[in-house]
Protein backbone atom coordinates (compact mmCIF):
# COMPACT_ATOMS: atom_id res chain seq x y z
CA UNK A 1 0.00 0.00 0.00
CA UNK A 2 1.25 3.17 -1.08
CA UNK A 3 1.98 5.74 1.95
CA UNK A 4 1.04 9.55 1.84
CA UNK A 5 3.50 10.41 4.09
CA UNK A 6 6.34 8.64 2.16
CA UNK A 7 5.45 10.49 -1.21
CA UNK A 8 4.90 13.95 0.88
CA UNK A 9 8.62 13.60 2.35
CA UNK A 10 9.91 12.84 -0.77
CA UNK A 11 8.16 15.12 -2.77
CA UNK A 12 9.37 17.85 0.48
CA UNK A 13 12.56 17.26 -0.31
CA UNK A 14 12.70 17.93 -4.07
CA UNK A 15 10.50 21.22 -3.44
CA UNK A 16 13.51 21.96 -1.11
CA UNK A 17 16.00 21.02 -4.17
CA UNK A 18 13.91 23.68 -6.10
CA UNK A 19 12.90 20.69 -8.62
CA UNK A 20 9.48 22.21 -8.62
CA UNK A 21 8.62 20.03 -11.53
CA UNK A 22 9.07 17.00 -9.58
CA UNK A 23 7.66 17.85 -6.29
CA UNK A 24 4.42 18.84 -8.28
CA UNK A 25 4.29 15.48 -9.42
CA UNK A 26 4.82 13.28 -6.18
CA UNK A 27 1.99 16.36 -4.58
CA UNK A 28 0.11 15.57 -7.11
CA UNK A 29 0.55 11.94 -6.49
CA UNK A 30 -0.65 12.42 -2.96
CA UNK A 31 -3.55 14.43 -3.81
CA UNK A 32 -5.26 11.72 -5.52
CA UNK A 33 -4.83 9.51 -3.07
CA UNK A 34 -6.45 11.98 -1.06
CA UNK A 35 -8.53 14.80 -3.42
CA UNK A 36 -10.29 16.29 -0.46
CA UNK A 37 -6.89 16.82 1.96
CA UNK A 38 -6.77 20.47 1.99
CA UNK A 39 -3.12 20.72 2.63
CA UNK A 40 -2.08 18.56 -0.33
CA UNK A 41 -3.81 21.00 -2.82
CA UNK A 42 -1.73 24.19 -1.36
CA UNK A 43 1.94 21.76 -2.46
CA UNK A 44 1.08 21.87 -6.12
CA UNK A 45 0.52 25.73 -5.97
CA UNK A 46 3.83 26.41 -4.49
CA UNK A 47 5.24 24.64 -6.67
CA UNK A 48 3.64 26.81 -9.52
CA UNK A 49 4.76 29.86 -7.35
CA UNK A 50 8.36 28.11 -7.59
CA UNK A 51 8.28 28.21 -11.19
CA UNK A 52 7.96 31.92 -11.49
CA UNK A 53 9.66 33.02 -8.19
CA UNK A 54 11.83 30.18 -6.32
CA UNK A 55 12.53 32.13 -3.31
CA UNK A 56 9.47 33.75 -2.74
CA UNK A 57 7.65 30.02 -2.57
CA UNK A 58 10.47 28.85 -0.29
CA UNK A 59 9.91 31.74 1.96
CA UNK A 60 5.69 30.95 1.58
CA UNK A 61 6.60 27.06 2.72
CA UNK A 62 8.97 27.69 5.24
CA UNK A 63 6.00 30.11 6.64
CA UNK A 64 3.14 27.27 6.52
CA UNK A 65 5.39 24.81 7.45
CA UNK A 66 5.88 26.87 10.77
CA UNK A 67 2.16 27.88 11.07
CA UNK A 68 1.06 23.90 10.58
CA UNK A 69 2.67 23.46 13.75
CA UNK A 70 1.56 25.79 15.92
CA UNK A 71 -2.44 25.44 14.36
CA UNK A 72 -3.06 23.61 11.48
CA UNK A 73 -6.53 25.30 10.41
CA UNK A 74 -5.41 28.70 11.31
CA UNK A 75 -2.02 27.99 8.84
CA UNK A 76 -4.06 26.74 5.98
CA UNK A 77 -6.16 29.60 6.41
CA UNK A 78 -3.12 32.02 6.58
CA UNK A 79 -1.13 30.13 3.31
CA UNK A 80 -4.21 30.78 1.36
CA UNK A 81 -4.15 34.51 1.72
CA UNK A 82 -0.38 34.57 1.64
CA UNK A 83 -1.03 32.81 -1.89
CA UNK A 84 -3.51 35.81 -2.83
CA UNK A 85 -0.81 38.25 -1.62
CA UNK A 86 1.66 36.98 -4.05
CA UNK A 87 1.09 39.25 -6.93
CA UNK A 88 2.56 41.71 -4.86
CA UNK A 89 0.29 42.88 -2.57
CA UNK A 90 2.89 44.29 0.18
CA UNK A 91 0.47 45.29 2.62
CA UNK A 92 -1.37 41.84 3.19
CA UNK A 93 1.93 40.25 2.85
CA UNK A 94 3.08 42.45 5.95
CA UNK A 95 -0.17 41.88 7.68
CA UNK A 96 0.44 38.04 7.32
CA UNK A 97 4.00 38.56 8.53
CA UNK A 98 2.63 40.54 11.35
CA UNK A 99 0.65 37.83 12.66
CA UNK A 100 3.35 35.71 12.37
CA UNK A 101 5.89 37.73 14.49
CA UNK A 102 3.29 37.94 17.28
CA UNK A 103 3.25 33.96 17.37
CA UNK A 104 7.19 33.91 16.80
CA UNK A 105 7.37 36.57 20.34
CA UNK A 106 4.59 33.86 22.35
CA UNK A 107 6.38 30.93 20.90
CA UNK A 108 10.30 31.71 20.96
CA UNK A 109 13.17 34.03 22.60
CA UNK A 110 11.91 36.99 21.11
CA UNK A 111 11.56 40.97 21.66
CA UNK A 112 8.94 43.12 20.05
CA UNK A 113 10.74 45.53 18.02
CA UNK A 114 8.81 48.53 19.81
CA UNK A 115 9.95 47.17 22.96
CA UNK A 116 13.35 46.65 21.62
CA UNK A 117 13.52 50.68 20.83
CA UNK A 118 13.06 51.11 24.55
CA UNK A 119 15.87 49.32 25.39
CA UNK A 120 17.95 51.41 23.15
CA UNK A 121 16.38 54.64 24.69
CA UNK A 122 17.63 52.89 28.16
CA UNK A 123 21.31 51.74 27.11
CA UNK A 124 21.71 54.82 25.02
CA UNK A 125 22.51 53.60 21.87
CA UNK A 126 21.19 51.51 19.23
CA UNK A 127 24.88 49.47 19.34
CA UNK A 128 25.02 48.75 23.16
CA UNK A 129 21.11 47.44 23.28
CA UNK A 130 21.70 45.24 20.44
CA UNK A 131 25.10 43.59 21.48
CA UNK A 132 22.98 43.42 24.98
CA UNK A 133 20.20 40.66 23.09
CA UNK A 134 22.42 40.18 19.76
CA UNK A 135 23.34 36.23 21.12
CA UNK A 136 20.11 35.39 22.77
CA UNK A 137 17.32 36.98 21.47
CA UNK A 138 15.75 37.90 18.03
CA UNK A 139 13.89 41.46 17.23
CA UNK A 140 10.29 39.79 15.74
CA UNK A 141 9.73 43.02 13.05
CA UNK A 142 5.65 43.78 12.25
CA UNK A 143 5.82 46.37 9.16
CA UNK A 144 7.65 47.20 6.56
CA UNK A 145 8.62 50.89 8.40
CA UNK A 146 10.08 48.55 11.57
CA UNK A 147 12.26 46.05 8.94
CA UNK A 148 13.69 49.17 6.85
CA UNK A 149 14.63 51.25 10.51
CA UNK A 150 15.99 48.54 11.73
CA UNK A 151 18.18 47.26 9.21
CA UNK A 152 19.41 50.92 8.09
CA UNK A 153 20.75 51.30 12.01
CA UNK A 154 22.14 47.79 12.12
CA UNK A 155 23.97 48.82 9.00
CA UNK A 156 25.25 52.19 10.67
CA UNK A 157 26.42 50.21 13.61
CA UNK A 158 28.56 47.92 11.32
CA UNK A 159 25.78 44.73 11.99
CA UNK A 160 26.34 44.13 8.43
CA UNK A 161 26.12 39.74 8.21
CA UNK A 162 22.82 40.45 10.90
CA UNK A 163 21.50 43.06 8.45
CA UNK A 164 22.11 40.68 5.60
CA UNK A 165 20.60 38.25 7.49
CA UNK A 166 17.37 40.11 7.85
CA UNK A 167 17.17 41.44 4.90
CA UNK A 168 17.85 37.74 2.87
CA UNK A 169 14.91 36.74 4.78
CA UNK A 170 12.69 39.47 4.16
CA UNK A 171 13.63 39.61 0.32
CA UNK A 172 11.82 36.12 -0.19
CA UNK A 173 8.63 38.31 0.34
CA UNK A 174 9.78 41.75 -1.03
CA UNK A 175 11.19 40.50 -3.99
CA UNK A 176 11.91 43.60 -6.41
CA UNK A 177 10.64 46.19 -4.04
CA UNK A 178 12.56 50.05 -4.26
CA UNK A 179 12.98 50.03 -0.56
CA UNK A 180 14.58 46.73 0.08
CA UNK A 181 17.32 47.15 -2.95
CA UNK A 182 17.71 50.52 -1.46
CA UNK A 183 19.02 49.04 1.53
CA UNK A 184 20.97 45.72 -0.14
CA UNK A 185 22.76 49.33 -2.27
CA UNK A 186 23.29 50.49 1.21
CA UNK A 187 24.73 47.76 2.57
CA UNK A 188 27.20 46.72 -0.05
CA UNK A 189 28.45 50.29 -0.48
CA UNK A 190 28.94 50.17 3.67
CA UNK A 191 30.66 46.85 3.53
CA UNK A 192 33.23 48.22 0.65
CA UNK A 193 33.81 51.39 2.87
CA UNK A 194 34.82 49.06 5.88
CA UNK A 195 37.02 46.70 3.90
CA UNK A 196 39.42 49.74 2.64
CA UNK A 197 39.73 51.02 6.06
Amino acid sequence: MINTNDILEEAHGYFADKEYDVAIFLYSQALSLDPDNIEYKIYPILCDIGSENSEKAQGLFEYFTIQKELNQDKALQSIKEAISAYDGNNELMMKIFKDFSIQTIESLDAIDYEDFLNLVDSRGSFREAYEDIMFSTKVAIKSKKDLIDFIEQLIDNDFSTTAYSYLDNFQKLFTFDEDISKLYEKLGGKTLENSQK
